[in-house]
């Protein structure tokens, strides 16, 4: 723990500063640990406060500090969301993030952002994700990470070699982003026409659509299995599709869909495939998430000091 000291102006100028300019990146690593561009926001403001009341002299690396204790406030953060998701009705998904001008989220590399492996990552714990996210999106070394979470090196390296085996084969062998935007399109396009056949040509066998509306009425508040059922779903859902705006959008570094009844942001959409085809359709109607969505597209970097 750093000690507190009161701020001085000029002083407090640099660290506005500093913060301002690695606040994508810490944006990036809370984002990649919650899932929630709500919670990250939480979060990063949460560290803006401690860096304002910290005695910033004794400071050596302020990228060090600010990145070990994003990540440990994120921790802290999904810990308690995890309770939180046990009352959640349906399935839960990641909150989209609009990254059209930010492509990246403060990321060196793109990995660890896309929706789908966000609802992988779920699967591990707080601390597994954090290391995970470090490394792979990120690329802090195994020492650097060790000292974030307070483990040895040694369980680091462990810990990140256990996440990446929970990653399976369709994460790993996932269409590039130019393929996956023609396979959300041409789905899109015949979920619109009720093309039963033509969705099921573009699904895998073992396909699987989940439906995130926390008890919203019309939501699927359970996985629908296969291939013919999820076609079947999807040309009846969203309901009347012929009045509905498909709005392309870009989302965590992927194509997505906003779907706009009468104008307004009623859904989001979008899908995970490989050379195999479409393995997953993914649907947010959680109003909230929509919402943060939107909110996402226009976030600014820039620091507050209230």
């Amino acid at each position: 723990m750093h000690p507190e000291a009161p701020p001085v102006e000029g002083d407090l100028n640099e660290a506005v500063s500093v913060f301002v300019e690695l606040r994508p990146r810490l944006f990036g690593i809370a984002y990649r640990v919650l899932g929630s561009s709500v919670e990250a926001e939480d979060v990063v403001q949460e560290v803006w406060l401690r860096w304002q009341r910290t005695d910033r002299s004794v400071v050596i690396s302020p990228i060090a500090f600010l990145s070990s204790t994003t990540t440990r406030l994120a921790i802290n953060v999904a810990q308690s969301a995890r309770v939180r998701r046990e009352t959640y009705i349906g399935p839960w998904l990641p909150e989209p993030v609009d990254t059209s001008h930010d492509p990246e989220v403060g990321a060196e590399r793109a990995e660890a952002l896309e929706f789908a492996l966000l609802l992988v990552l779920e699967r591990l714990s707080p601390t597994e994700r954090a290391a995970y996210v470090l490394r792979e999106a990120f690329d802090y070394g195994y020492p650097e990470i060790a000292q974030i979470l307070r483990l040895s090196p040694v369980n680091v390296r462990k810990i990140v070699s256990r996440a990446r085996r929970h990653l399976t084969d369709d994460q790993r062998d996932s269409v590039d982003a130019t393929e996956h935007r023609t396979l959300l399109q041409a789905f899109v396009a015949a979920a619109q026409k009720g093309d039963v056949a033509g969705l099921e040509a573009l699904l895998t066998p073992d396909a699987v659509s989940l439906s995130d509306g926390n008890g919203i009425r019309g939501a699927a508040r359970v996985p629908v299995l296969g291939r013919a059922r999820v076609a079947n779903l999807s040309t009846a859902y969203p309901r009347f599709w012929p009045t509905i705006e498909a709005e392309p959008v870009e989302a965590n570094g992927r194509g997505g869909i906003l779907l706009r009844r009468e104008g307004r942001p009623a859904t989001f959409m979008t899908i995970a495939a490989t050379s195999r085809g479409i393995h997953q359709v993914m649907w947010v109607f959680n109003p909230a998430k929509i919402a943060a969505f939107l909110h996402s597209a226009g976030r600014s970097a820039v620091v507050s000091r209230a």
